[in-house]
């Protein structure tokens, strides 16, 4: 059995994201689904006419999906403050259905963790 790369991992995460986005109402401006490339998601919430950065972070178990990797925050933050954009984090926990001891393999089924974004800016 073949392992989704982190990569894979990280397109799972950021279609449950997108797809949460856009059920709240949020317009993308643009998406970048490159693994470690933030934001993810720029885009305007529609009701309030704000810009939002938003950044993906795709976890495996046991890892908590709602901390964010503080190496990224700091330098991301600061460029949405330059943008006067939002900062709302997407953590997502990945684990394999069968055995959260095991990673996730290709044609096998996962669970997904996620407890909606949070703004952080």
């Amino acid at each position: 059995m073949e392992e989704l790369t982190e990569q894979e991992l990280h397109q799972i995460a950021m279609s449950h994201v997108g797809k949460d986005l856009e059920k709240n109402g949020f317009e993308f401006i643009a998406i970048n689904s490159q693994l470690k490339k933030h934001p993810q998601f720029v885009c305007v919430d529609k009701k309030t006419n704000t810009l939002h950065f938003v950044m993906v972070q795709a976890v495996p178990y046991p890892i908590n999906p709602d901390e964010p990797n503080i190496l990224f925050i700091e330098t991301f933050m600061n460029h949405a403050k330059a943008k006067n954009a939002k900062v709302l984090f997407a953590g997502v926990g990945i684990a394999n259905a069968d055995d959260f001891e095991k990673p996730v393999y290709r044609n096998s089924d996962y669970i997904i963790n996620y407890n909606g974004y949070q703004t952080l800016l």
